[in-house]
Formats: C-alpha cells, structure tokens, sequence
C-alpha cells in the first residue's frame, strides 16, 4: 500500500468532484444548487440540511486567510446553512487552530478506506440470482429511492434526500448501478473515476436483502469497472466501525485516516 502523504490526501479528498479541479469550479444557482473553489478545497451546497451539503479538502495546502473564511462561510450562510466542513487530519495546525477560534465544534468522525487495484486482478462476478447494471436515466428516481431507503437507518427518506441523490445520478466520471434479485431492485452504489481514483460512495441495500452478499458483488462490479478504466487506487468513506467498513476491509481496504466534521451554526 501507498504511503499515505498530504499529496495523497489531497488526491483522496477531491476523488468526489467528478473530473474537476478546484480552479474549474464556478458558483451555479442551477437548481439552488452551487459550488466552489475556496482553500485549496470545495464546497458544495445541496440543499439546507443535505448530507453533501459540506466543504471538502480545506487546509491541506495551508491555513485559510481571513478573506477566504470569510467566503466560505458566508457561501452557506447566504444560502441559509451552517457551515458544515470534512477535515483530513493532515490539514494545516494553523487552519484547525482557526476552526475553534471561529466557533466551530465537532459533531462527528468518518474513516477514509483506501485498496491499490492491480491491473491483473480479478474480481469474482455476481452469484446467478444477483444482477449488478448501470441503472439507465428513465430509472433515476428508482436509484435514488432504493438508495436512500437502504440509508433509512441513519436518515429520514425524504424528497430532499430522494433529490440529492438524483442530483449525483450523472455526470463527467459518475456510474450509477442498481443491484436486483429477481428483477426487483435490492441495492444500488455509485462509482465515481477521477485522476486515476476510482470512488466507491452511497452504497447501500435495502434491510430485506442484506446478508446475502449484494454489498459485496457491489464493490466487485466497481472495481472492475475501475480496473479497465487505469485506476491504480480506489476509496470509499464509511461510520467507524460499520458493516459497510467491515465490508471493505475484507475485500482489501484499509483505513488510511479519520476524518473530523466541524460545524459552525448561524443564531
């Protein structure tokens, strides 16, 4: 494996933002939706309370000044939104030093999971009853339905989370695929590919078909497809000590860091 360096990290934490840099991104009012390039990282507003609606990659190439605090945050707050950042723990002592001086607080912790993928690899394909697809565009809203209700343990099903998961449905480097037993639609998982990094996210199979081996055919399928893409690592984020991260880390991946989330709320 890799050592896992601040060039990494920065590699790792912008794997998401499907084939763009940060100095590609403009802020858009598509949707109520926007993004942009602040820190050396991005934020993203998904709609008030959005679990995507966050700050990624910041301080990793050194503290922020005061001008670029300043337009992170009033990016959220224009729009309604605390603050909500994902930080590496290889940021700048500086940045996180200015986190608490500004009134930020930590509300929770995630683990970045990380497998090289060797060109020869083969991985085993679905078992005869499973079929893992691309999920075609008539089928988004499908995809984002059975996504978020395999998520119906950690959040409410709501239209919101039913959008934003839309929202991610397509894009430069974004594959969507549906897992179904039977025909029926069972679980689902994007596949984002970028520099070389293949993301695995939104994995997720509904309660009546777990334990059947879907979230595993489901990391398979994607790392196949990242293999015949040239992708030479690939990463997924998961809740410490999950059955997801349980799930990866049998099938190669390690926990390379743990991220922080700092919240800064508005009175």
């Amino acid at each position: 494996m890799k050592f896992v360096d601040i060039e990494l990290a920065r590699r790792l934490e912008l794997a998401a933002h499907s084939g763009l840099t940060p100095e590609e991104f403009e802020e858009t009012g598509k949707d109520g939706n926007a993004k942009i390039a602040v820190g050396g990282g991005i934020a993203t507003f998904r709609g008030v309370g959005s679990p995507v609606t966050q700050a990624e990659g910041l301080g990793l190439n050194g503290p922020l000044s005061g001008e670029e605090f300043e337009r992170l945050e009033d990016f959220f707050r224009s729009r309604g939104s605390a603050v909500v950042l994902e930080v590496c723990p290889m940021a700048a002592p500086r940045f996180i030093e200015a986190l608490g001086k500004r009134g930020y607080r930590v509300v929770e912790f995630t683990n970045v999971l990380v497998r090289e993928i060797d060109p020869q690899e083969i991985f085993p394909a679905p078992g005869p009853q499973l079929t893992i697809r691309r999920a075609e565009a008539i089928e988004s809203r499908a995809y984002a339905e059975t996504v978020a209700r395999g998520f119906a343990e950690h959040f409410e099903v709501t239209e919101e989370i039913i959008s934003t998961i839309q929202g991610f449905f397509s894009g430069p480097g974004v594959h969507s695929y549906l897992a179904l037993v039977d025909g029926s639609p069972a679980g689902g998982g994007t596949l984002t590919l970028r520099q070389g990094v293949a993301g695995l996210f939104g994995t997720s199979v509904l309660p009546e078909y777990r334990k059947r081996g879907i979230q595993t055919a489901l990391i398979y399928l994607r790392l196949e497809v990242a293999r015949k893409a040239g992708c030479d690592l690939a990463m997924s984020i998961t809740q410490p000590s999950s059955g997801s991260q349980r799930n990866l880390e049998r099938q190669g991946f390690r926990v390379v860091y743990t991220r922080t989330k700092f919240v800064r709320e508005w009175a």
